[in-house]
């Protein structure tokens, strides 16, 4: 077989001379596909699979964990949500606008396959930073990708209706040749009406319902599974397109069919589109199955069966319907306006079997495409640049002013506010968004008005996070602070955690250095998660998210994004990240005497151009205790805010730009370190919270009790003045003059 043909489709050598083995002859072209597609690093996780399995999966309240289209938990005695993470980011790269938009659109259909009602998403990217473009060789500049996958996003969930209520942007050169672009959503089912990706008996009918199939996307799971080249625009016909009016419609047709029991099970056309689809559904179910393409709907003339099965057209679903019920599933969805037809059954022949006008175009055992695929245990090595950037010896800089440092690092573009971002995003529709962009931690009422009729009296708080410089100095405890700071700040808005999603963004696998991350980072993350009682009830893994010039690979920072899901009892319950009165007590609780450090810091990035240091161990303890303070003192408690990127001076400021409304603060702050590094510090597990006079004093009696560390450091004014005193060095400066660095400077940026 000619190597050139292999690579087209995503294989090598070997993998060929293992499918021949598999299936006793040599693969057709159309099978040929198939494997290409199916056994894609983007489909089989052949690379990582073995890391995986250290993730801690089960809880009491986890009703579905990994290896269906979303994980699954309760947070009452009636309902449930689902929630997953992936990852489009080849796509929003090669066309930023159908790349992103069709990202959130895969996201929604999971969920709904599950189903669940679609209420909310999430998006979590990362971008090369817009201070560079124009000078950068070979690459794009930033800012026309920053705008398309922008509007990529805010144009697919404002017209399905499903608002976008969160996420997080940071802006780095390293994802400059590769942008991430993570979309997440939640939705809400009752507990004991999940639906499956399989069939339940032999001879059950494939009824394929939504958009007809085009040639859009074909070759899309071998192209998220390669690194990017000069060659990449010749991929844009590898991208989807995608129609939210069109996935609007198959929302309500596939929860209209659910509701009335039409249907037994339920698969979203993704990867590797109707051949992904029928064969996983064969899989899961322990069957067969047969497929006619000449029933697909098309919107092309002329496809061949190789472009029928593996176009991922979007807004596709495939539904088991038993064969009494075809008919009244294909007329509900006419009268949605979508295609539908009967495309299949079920076998007993645990085969793959295509038919194209009479003719057998596929004959394939489903384990060969599915379960066979190989699992690589690639090599590992430590990376060499590690003992470099661990000689780092912080205390030999030079110190800065720190007022300017204070107004550059509250500027930078991964600090200043993202407005510019989510004010783009319709964030209120279904008017059950309680805590909006901008905060810790979104918060949702579980609650939707439609039939059946959703009424949960509790809400659910969703936040992200993904600190890729951190996993990049120290993958092991970098991947343990990524889950806990996603964790906290689902806890510093009252809520509880209940779990994780996470979507592993890496570079080549096929780097030894690069794998040493991969493993390293993912025991950090699982040794964080079974200590914080979170488990992974589902995830994505991108890899080979590196470019190639003039021969010099470009790896982005190994960036596990982590999503976390808290439940509270009450939407009334919920904290806010914002001051709320003059005169309030600003504490900080938690490691408060701790030394601090600036290593791998926003601080010694954007004041020192540096990104260097060790990241030191987290204690989780410390987490749990705090987690289960603030929620325990919730009625005490006006405000909560995390100190994380930009440390504890960004976390200050930021609670007092609310709204329109700007407080002066006044902060005394004594430490036996220097200044700067209390003010920077990213690495201690701190909460700044605000609270009256007689609230803190409690707060204050409680946290010592408790052996959490407890420290007053100012106060919240009406003069809109900031005022502080730390070690004898007194700074002022106009809040309103911060806050136009905090709140424009990115939109300058980008406009």
């Amino acid at each position: 077989m000619d190597e050139k043909i292999l690579s087209a489709h995503g294989l090598n050598l070997e993998e060929y001379k293992r499918i021949i083995q598999l299936i006793n002859r040599e693969p057709n072209e159309i099978e040929l596909g198939i494997f290409g597609a199916l056994w894609s690093e983007h489909c089989s996780y052949k690379s990582s699979k073995p890391f995986l399995k250290v993730f801690p999966t089960e809880a009491p309240w986890v009703i579905q964990g990994p290896g269906e289209n979303a994980g699954v938990v309760e947070i009452d005695d009636k309902y449930a949500v689902a929630f997953k993470v992936e990852s489009h980011n080849h796509p929003s790269y090669i066309e930023p606008f159908h790349g992103a938009a069709t990202g959130v659109g895969g996201i929604i259909r999971d969920i709904l396959s599950m189903g669940a009602r679609p209420v909310a998403a999430f998006d979590s990217l990362r971008f090369g930073d817009p201070r560079n473009d124009g000078n950068r060789k070979n690459i794009k500049d930033s800012k026309p990708i920053i705008k398309g996958v922008v509007k990529g996003i805010g144009f697919y969930g404002n017209c399905i209706g499903v608002p976008t209520i969160g996420g997080e942007a940071v802006f780095d050169e390293v994802y400059a040749g590769n942008p991430l672009v993570n979309a997440f959503c939640i939705g809400i089912l009752e507990k004991d009406k999940i639906f499956k990706a399989r069939a339940t008996k032999v001879g059950q009918r494939m009824v394929m319902v939504g958009s007809a199939t085009g040639r859009d996307g074909i070759h899309g799971a071998t192209m998220a599974s390669a690194e990017f080249s000069e060659e990449t625009e010749d991929k844009r016909p590898n991208v989807q397109i995608g129609d939210p009016f069109f996935g609007k419609r198959l929302v309500e047709c596939t929860l209209e069919v659910m509701q009335k029991g039409l249907i037994v099970g339920c698969q979203d056309f993704g990867a590797a589109g109707l051949a992904g689809s029928t064969s996983e559904f064969g899989a899961k179910s322990g069957m067969g199955v047969k497929v006619y393409l000449e029933n697909v709907p098309l919107r092309e003339e002329g496809m061949t069966p190789y472009e029928i099965l593996l176009s991922e057209s979007q807004e596709r679903m495939l539904y088991a319907v038993d064969k009494d019920k075809v008919d009244e599933v294909i007329k509900i969805a006419k009268f949605y306006g979508l295609e539908a037809a009967d495309i299949g059954e079920t076998t007993d022949t645990k085969r793959m079997e295509v038919f194209y006008k009479g003719e057998k175009v596929v004959d394939l055992p489903i384990s060969a495409i599915v379960d066979d695929a190989p699992v690589y245990n690639r090599p590992r090595k430590k990376p060499d640049y590690l003992d470099k950037v661990k000689e780092f010896d912080e205390n030999k800089l030079p110190e800065k002013d720190i007022k300017e440092s204070i107004k550059k690092v509250l500027s930078s573009p991964t600090i200043a506010k993202k407005d510019w971002i989510y004010s783009q995003y319709d964030h209120e529709v279904g008017v059950n968004t309680i805590v909006k962009p901008g905060s810790d931690s979104a918060v949702l009422r579980v609650r939707w008005a439609v039939k059946p009729e959703i009424n949960s009296k509790k809400a659910v708080a969703i936040s992200s996070d993904g600190n890729g410089r951190w996993v990049y100095l120290n993958p092991y405890e970098g991947g343990k602070r990524v889950v806990a700071e996603a964790v906290r700040n689902v806890y510093v808005s009252g809520a509880k955690p209940l779990a994780i999603t996470d979507c592993l963004n890496w570079g080549n696998p096929e780097n030894p250095e690069i794998m040493w991350q991969f493993e390293q980072a993912t025991k950090g993350m699982a040794d964080a998660c079974k200590k914080l009682n979170t488990p992974v009830i589902g995830g994505n893994v991108s890899l080979y998210n590196e470019t190639v010039l003039e021969d010099k690979r470009i790896n982005i920072y190994p960036t596990p994004v982590v999503v976390a899901v808290g439940v509270l009892d009450n939407p009334e319950d919920a904290i806010p990240s914002f001051y709320q009165d003059e005169e309030d007590i600003i504490a900080i609780i938690g490691e408060v005497d701790k030394k601090p450090t600036i290593n791998g810091s926003e601080y010694l990035k954007e004041v020192y151009g540096k990104v260097e240091g060790d990241i030191p161990p987290i204690d989780l303890d410390i987490e749990l205790k705090l987690s289960k303070f603030i929620r325990e003192n919730k009625d005490l408690i006006k405000s909560a805010h995390d100190v994380s990127d930009g440390g504890l001076i960004t976390a200050t400021l930021e609670s007092a730009f609310i709204n329109e409304k700007t407080f002066g603060i006044d902060l005394n702050i004594d430490t036996t370190y220097r200044p700067d590094f209390e003010l920077f510090d990213e690495m201690r597990s701190l909460v700044v919270i605000s609270a009256d006079k007689e609230s803190i004093n409690k707060l204050k009696d409680i946290a010592e009790k408790e052996g959490i560390g407890f420290k007053i450091i100012g106060k919240v004014k009406a003069d809109e003045k900031l005022n502080l005193n730390i070690n004898g060095i007194k700074i002022e400066e106009d809040m309103n003059l911060l806050r136009d660095l905090w709140e424009n400077r990115l939109k300058k940026m980008l406009d």
